[in-house]
């Protein structure tokens, strides 16, 4: 029998079923889809202005029941048929009026935001997305950066939790150009210039348990370019299982992965994580005992749930609730339950 006091411990969710996935629609953008609309991988749903910018019209060279949200374009033929270039922007969404004016979001270039999941376009609100109810199932992570993207999963790094060790650390000189096109599973943490030099080989996307702040700042800023760039590569998306701190990949998580090996996966943005449409593919349950530690002295390591420990005082002389978990030692250890998760 397993003690009672597990259901203080936090579950984590590791397969959920289909779910809504949302592209953000910022001032000026335009959604190519409606309500109903069925996609496929690879319809392009969303227009997005690189450089957008706000500016003013006269209310006057606006119809009299536009509304907010609505496309807005300037009449650019004469009586004659030849076309008059007038200065101003030609086209762009209309976001308010105010004092005999309308504010107009608008910008001169722009880009195809494609879904990489087939579902049913549920909702399109102007301005804040496009609601997907998307086929399959979802494998949840913490974050994304990048944008939504497809490919081959491969697993390179795929490694189970529970181990004394850090975990997995991809280098740079790890990569090989056959895995352009595909989704790697780099292990535990990934550094900066990997990511760099993945995204240079065709990769689509990476899925890593932990990335540190700096990575993620240099990542960052090298997508700032990439979207500067008037030649941009393929979509790539950075898939981050659990945080900022270095860790293995949690067993039940690893399992997942493994299983989806050599098959088409997804990466999407909101909510972030991995989506699939393998139904013939079936995940035993986590063993209901099983716990993980998040944080603190062990964490990463995965052990057995021993019961509740009371109030316990831990470093700096903090006073918290705690649970005993059998770590890999002789006696159970006792861990604050908010370091804790178990798995479901």
């Amino acid at each position: 029998m397993i003690d009672t006091g597990i259901e203080l411990v936090p579950r984590r969710i590791v397969v959920d079923g289909p779910t809504d996935i949302r592209f953000a629609l910022h001032p000026g953008d335009r959604a190519l889809v409606g309500p109903g609309d069925t996609v496929v991988p690879g319809t392009r749903v969303v227009e997005r202005v690189r450089d957008t910018r706000l500016v003013d019209v006269p209310a006057s060279a606006v119809d009299v029941d536009a509304h907010p949200g609505d496309r807005w374009a300037r009449p650019v033929a004469t009586d004659t048929g030849q076309i008059r270039r007038t200065p101003g922007p030609s086209a762009g969404e209309l976001l308010f009026e105010a004092g005999g004016r309308w504010r107009l979001a608008t910008g001169e270039h722009v880009e195809q935001i494609e879904t990489p999941v087939a579902g049913v376009i549920r909702d399109v609100r102007a301005g804040i997305g496009v609601t997907l109810q998307a086929e399959g199932r979802m494998l949840r992570g913490v974050e994304v950066l990048g944008d939504p993207t497809r490919g081959v999963l491969a697993g390179a790094g795929i490694e189970r939790g529970g181990d004394a060790g850090p975990g997995l650390v991809l280098r740079p000189g790890s990569l090989d150009v056959g895995l352009s096109g595909s989704i790697l599973v780099v292990g535990s943490r990934i550094e900066a210039e990997t990511l760099t030099r993945a995204r240079a080989m065709g990769l689509r996307g990476v899925i890593v348990a932990g990335l540190a702040g700096k990575e993620r700042r240099d990542f960052m800023a090298s997508e700032s370019r990439q979207r500067a760039a008037l030649h941009r590569l393929p979509t790539f998306a950075v898939l981050v299982l659990d945080g900022a701190f270095r860790r293995p990949i949690a067993s039940p998580i690893a399992a997942v992965l493994q299983a989806l090996v050599g098959r088409e996966v997804a990466i999407v943005t909101d909510p972030p994580g991995l989506v699939f449409n393998e139904p013939a593919i079936e995940f035993d349950p986590p063993e209901a005992d099983l716990i993980r530690v998040r944080g603190g002295e062990h964490a990463g390591r995965e052990g057995r749930w021993e019961g509740l420990a009371g109030l316990r005082r831990f470093v700096g002389g903090t006073f918290l609730e705690a649970g005993w978990v059998h770590v890999g030692g002789p006696a159970p250890v006792a861990i604050a339950l908010a370091d804790l998760e178990r798995f479901g």
